[in-house]
């Protein structure tokens, strides 16, 4: 592996990942704005605009250093969240994971889907040897996908961050490409 040049069209039976395109900005605007992506990922940066988002989302398939997705509904090709791998460090064959999935793709299967098609990628295309994660302790609904996939609590960064009048913590987790191909090994 290079870098995360090449950005893949990803396909499952509920999803279809896909290279965002400065058109998706108006849609990722209002999911990145929406109470509960607010509540498990933090609030946005007070100097997001909706011009920044759509630079943002405009210069996605440029970046050759991470693989930013749009997660659209394969039925409908409605945009609905992301998946996002980050962080690579070349030597070590890393690299970090997040997502965020809108409220008109939760409960139906579709983030669990979309990061399993992504995991597999970076795993089976891209030769990672880790990914990892941060997740908030309170996200019950994100964690379960995220073991459900195959990723491995690693530890717990106490009080990381003052929220809503309480201390929340965060879970460390981990997903290493032999772990992925026992998983998928055992799936066939």
């Amino acid at each position: 592996m290079s870098d995360f040049s090449v950005k893949p069209v990803l396909t499952g039976e509920k999803t279809v990942l896909r290279p965002f395109t400065e058109a998706d900005a108006e849609v990722m605007w209002e999911i990145i704005g929406d109470a509960e992506v607010v509540r498990f990922t933090g609030d946005p940066p007070a100097e997001l605009t909706p011009e920044r988002v759509r630079d943002w989302y405009g210069s996605r398939s440029s970046q050759p250093d991470r693989l930013d997705l749009a997660v659209t509904d394969r039925a409908t090709g409605e945009l609905v969240g992301e998946v996002v791998l980050y962080e690579w460090d070349a030597d070590a064959r890393s690299c970090t994971f997040r997502t965020l999935i809108g409220p008109r793709g939760r409960g139906r299967g579709v983030g669990t889907e979309a990061v399993r098609l992504l995991v597999g990628y970076a795993f089976e295309q891209l030769a990672l040897h880790r990914i990892q994660l941060e997740a908030y302790a309170f996200n019950h609904r994100a964690l379960r996908v995220y073991e459900k996939v195959g990723f491995v609590r690693e530890g717990l960064r106490r009080e990381t961050e003052f929220r809503d009048g309480a201390w929340v913590d965060e879970v460390v987790m981990g997903l290493l490409d032999r772990d992925w191909a026992a998983l998928t090994a055992m799936a066939r």
